[in-house]
């Protein structure tokens, strides 16, 4: 039984010092700041209240805070760098009844109590059936429903159970796994969801005397992080349980099969219009043959004067439209100069591949002057430096620049750390 608490500081990254700061000074030094941002709170012993991020210099690994520290501070100790959020307030106590964050009451990052519990509880084993009470057939989850004492509960643990506890069921052991490589038996733990009185338990006098817990299996998500990264898996392994319950390779080996099959079926966006032919134009704007009239190539020679009806062929001048069809090339295969500007003496029909727009767009000349035939919009749709979609280059944009002071920045910034306030001096 792992009790659930959440302690001081419940969305504060505390980080250690690597030197010692003297009294009245504001400069602390870290292993790495990289990720620490101007305007962020900083507390510790020694630190004053309301100070924040003034300054980082990433070079030295260094940050310049707006207050002086009170007392001397050794290097190793923690200091914790956050945003300060009036949704996550700061505890100063440890106990079940904090929560974590106010806005959406949630407790994401729970902290579990080291010692263990034991208690007993009654359940009734069931089969997993099929649940026909629904809309089509589902298979019932592995939820249980357990009934403890209410007087051994609060007598064991010193209140009653809550939502998010966690239960280890020590004859739902799995000691013959698949997988001969996992060096520890597997662990079965429950999470409780839902805490009541049970009807059967009330007494002739009214009172209540019995618990009942509705126990669902514990998954490997951010809440019981503190559980599956800090429980060995066994009494003689040192593998966290949560290598061992987790399948995040298996997963990610599945996806990285199916985006590779994803590729192969659709390599870009939008309709491939390429195989598609386009009927040329004559120098006259008419259409033309594609493959001309060939009755008379008997009677030609090399210096033969006679014009072959193919012989004036123009490029198309459109392309065949569909949504996010356009892929740079030119239809038919003609060839396309790519350029950052027009050339000076071009001859009618040629195309020319403006690198300089964004997205490139594809023009092509009439005689008179360039009109534009399509925008370069298909794109790889994986996730990468060759998806050039607005989601991959704008929204998802996780590159880095340098401001006017040398501070590396990430591209991608919320509006609430953009534009945070800074002090005068």
């Amino acid at each position: 039984m792992l009790h659930k608490y959440l302690g001081p500081l419940a969305q504060a990254n505390a980080y250690p010092t690597t030197n010692s700061t003297s009294i009245n000074s504001r400069t602390l030094t870290f292993a790495n700041v990289a990720n620490f941002e101007v305007g962020q709170t900083v507390g510790g012993i020694g630190i004053q209240a309301n100070t924040v991020i003034f300054s980082t210099n990433v070079t030295a690994n260094t940050v310049t805070i707006t207050s002086n520290v009170t007392s001397t501070i050794s290097s190793g100790m923690p200091i914790s760098i956050y945003w300060k959020d009036a949704t996550q307030p700061n505890y100063t106590n440890e106990s079940a009844l904090n929560i974590q964050d106010l806005l959406f009451l949630e407790n994401r990052d729970r902290k579990y109590d080291t010692s263990v519990y034991v208690m007993r509880g009654v359940y009734t084993v069931s089969d997993n059936d099929w649940d026909l009470s629904q809309f089509g057939l589902l298979l019932s989850t592995d939820t249980i429903v357990m009934t403890f004492h209410l007087n051994d509960c609060v007598a064991m643990i010193g209140r009653k159970l809550l939502s998010g506890d966690v239960v280890e069921l020590q004859h739902k052991k799995d000691y013959y796994p698949l997988n001969a490589d996992i060096p520890a038996v597997l662990k079965r733990f429950y999470v409780v969801q839902d805490v009541t009185f049970a009807a059967e338990g009330f007494s002739q006098t009214w009172w209540p005397h019995l618990i009942r817990v509705k126990l669902t299996p514990m998954v490997n998500a951010q809440e019981y992080k503190d559980i599956l990264n800090n429980v060995s898996s066994g009494d003689e392994a040192n593998t966290p349980l949560g290598e061992i319950m987790t399948n995040f390779s298996k997963l990610n080996e599945i996806n990285d099969a199916i985006i590779r099959q994803a590729e192969i079926d659709v390599p870009t966006s939008g309709y491939d219009t390429g195989p598609l032919y386009v009927e040329p134009l004559r120098a006259d704007g008419g259409p033309g043959d594609p493959i001309g009239t060939r009755t008379d190539n008997t009677l030609l020679s090399t210096d033969s004067t006679v014009t072959l009806t193919d012989s004036g062929l123009v490029t198309p001048n459109a392309t065949i439209p569909a949504y996010l069809g356009g892929d740079g090339l030119a239809p038919d295969g003609w060839p396309v100069t790519a350029s950052t500007s027009f050339p000076t003496q071009p001859i009618t029909g040629a195309y020319v591949l403006r690198t300089d727009y964004v997205p490139n767009r594809l023009f092509r000349f009439d005689g008179r002057r360039w009109t534009k035939i399509e925008d370069a919009v298909r794109t790889n749709l994986t996730p990468g430096p060759n998806n050039q979609t607005q989601r991959s280059i704008f929204v998802n944009d996780t590159s880095t620049f340098t401001d006017v002071e040398g501070k590396t920045q990430p591209t991608r910034q919320s509006l609430s750390k953009a534009l945070t306030p800074r002090a005068d001096n």
